[in-house]
């Protein structure tokens, strides 16, 4: 083949006719063009050099040079992309190539490269093109560059040449590869750990319906900590937890699981949700001082309609009323978990039958190059149109926010509702309650009301002589204990009978064995004995309440 018919534009190297037609270079400074001209050019007190002249690139054999470079490296011209050159690199890899055949049929390998437009797109543009580790059929990766090279007289489109140049990067590619392969199996044990410190399945409080979900962020995004918990506390009382251990991967996610672990354990003590997350904050300054967490922590409580909560640093609840009006959960709001020195307090908002209440985490509404406030503005409008089960309204808020497989941050939402019950599905929620003014008749008139709502309840002789005898027991030991205000609540529901009296005493009983000698202390020990649960907790306004459950017979109308 006639080299000189072709302008060949290696990386760094130019024929250049017209330069060297302009500029005449003498005999004895041909090697100035391959150095810098400071470096080049002799000071006229320099003692002589006898160094002998560096060739200029122009006086290189560029055959030569082709041949001898690892890279692969063809030269295609026409618009079929005949071919013209191939280097000893390139037959090694592929084989002996014949010249003057379309590369579609001389060069199959760049077909299977998906380099034959890459050419035609190269011709017409008459720019370089580059292609990065692409795997061939030998199982060799290779980074392509296409360079459009002219044609000496040419001038119809389509007439120039295309020089192809092959660098082999497979072991870039393979190391490239294990890295990719090690981060999916430390995000895969990430993701793991996570889910299985999440609720394997959600409790199920009688009074409330709950559905949650949680989305990991995409495949090239380590794991985060967010996490969510329902806790039934005994008496129709639901805790709900949320909350987001700041950083990714592992770590993350074992702190989350010791945070939601203590979570379960405080929230069995039945405290306000301000002193919850005020045992929280000191525990997480004790697993690392330096990892801080956001949580909110709620306690629904049927008999009183309303949400009451506390919030370290997390975003706020959002309420949804039947009629379809949007509430946000405003102050108190305390710091982060995990910073140490504060005092955290309970705020409530209303949630009447008929009302949702959603909890998410920061990666359902924060987006990049916009403002936190209009992702929760964006959310109020997709949950005040959302409507149907919990699981359907977790589903649509997730979709209307955009919330994609490579989502770049983890997202946990809980949905609850409180259902509004009629006809025969409101027969099975009751409530009834007798206020206790004390006095030698308050246990006889506990005694009697209790009977006539449980019989009229239609529940079976043996559950209505448990119920009477728990009522008695219970506002016995208020009487002798407690102090005024005192009530008996009675409440029903599709699964069980509980039956509560709060005091305003803040002493609360514990069970203990009485001694035969004894007068009292037995009231505790029978209540436990007869009940399958039984409680109290303090009361916010002061005093107290204790409480016993009987599950009902599943017949029970």
């Amino acid at each position: 083949m006639n080299f000189t018919r072709w302008s060949a534009r290696l990386p760094g190297t130019q024929r250049r006719a017209a330069a060297r037609t302009e500029h005449t270079v003498t005999p004895d400074r041909r090697g100035e063009g391959a150095v810098p001209a400071a470096r080049a050019e002799r000071q006229s007190d320099d003692p002589p050099d006898d160094t002998p002249p560096v060739p200029a690139v122009d006086d290189l054999p560029t055959r030569e040079i082709l041949d001898r470079i690892p890279a692969l490296v063809a030269l295609v011209h026409g618009r079929d992309h005949r071919t013209a050159y191939v280097n000893d690199a390139y037959v090694a890899a592929f084989g002996v190539r014949p010249l003057g055949a379309p590369a579609r049929e001389a060069l199959p390998e760049l077909d299977a490269l998906g380099l034959l437009p890459l050419l035609d797109q190269v011709l017409r543009s008459s720019k370089p093109r580059t292609v990065k580790s692409r795997k061939a059929p030998s199982g060799r990766s290779y980074t392509i560059t296409c360079t459009p090279v002219d044609v000496p007289g040419g001038t119809e489109p389509g007439e120039g040449g295309v020089l192809i140049f092959a660098a082999d990067v497979t072991d870039h590619a393979e190391a490239a590869e294990r890295l990719r392969a090690s981060e999916r199996r430390q995000r895969e044990t990430a993701v793991t750990l996570q889910r299985s410190l999440l609720p394997q399945e959600l409790e199920e409080p009688d009074d409330l319906r709950i559905a949650a979900v949680y989305h990991p962020g995409g495949t090239e995004t380590a794991v985060g900590g967010d996490w969510y918990d329902v806790i039934t506390l005994g008496g129709g009382r639901t805790a709900l937890v949320i909350g987001d251990v700041m950083g990714r991967g592992v770590r993350a996610a074992a702190v989350m699981g010791q945070l939601r672990t203590a979570v379960r354990a405080y929230a069995r003590l039945d405290l306000p949700p301000h002193e919850v997350l005020q045992l929280l904050d000191g525990l997480a300054t004790e697993i690392d001082a330096n990892q801080i967490a956001t949580c909110a922590y709620a306690v629904h409580d049927p008999n009183e309609g309303r949400l009451v909560y506390a919030s370290a640093g997390h975003l706020p609840i959002l309420v949804r009323d039947e009629n379809g009006t949007v509430q946000r959960a405003g102050e108190p709001i305390g710091p982060p978990l995990g910073t140490g020195g504060w005092m955290h307090a309970s705020g409530s908002i209303p949630l009447c039958p008929g009302s949702t209440a959603v909890l998410y985490t920061d990666g359902l509404v924060e987006r990049r190059n916009e403002d936190l406030d209009e992702g929760i503005a964006a959310l109020e409008r997709a949950l005040a149109g959302a409507t149907g089960t919990p699981q359907v309204i977790c589903d649509r808020l997730v979709r209307s926010t955009g919330v994609t497989a490579d989502h770049d941050d983890d997202v946990a939402v809980l949905v609850l509702q409180h259902p509004s019950r009629t006809g025969p599905d409101g027969d099975l929620f009751r409530n009834a309650a007798l206020e206790l003014l004390g006095g030698v008749e308050a246990a006889p008139r506990a005694r009697a009301f209790a009977s006539g709502v449980l019989t009229s309840w239609r529940f079976p002789p043996e559950l209505h002589d448990l119920g009477v005898l728990a009522a008695s027991e219970l506002v016995a030991n208020s009487l002798q204990h407690g102090t005024p205000p005192m009530r008996l609540r009675l409440r029903r529901t599709d699964r069980r009978l509980i039956v509560e009296v709060t005091d305003g005493n803040d002493h609360l009983p514990r069970r203990r064995r009485a001694e035969p000698v004894d007068e009292s202390g037995r009231g505790i020990a029978i209540i436990a004995t007869i009940a399958s649960n039984w409680g109290s907790r303090r009361t916010p306004g002061g005093g107290k309440a204790v409480w016993c459950e009987f599950a009902l017979p599943q017949s029970t109308p």
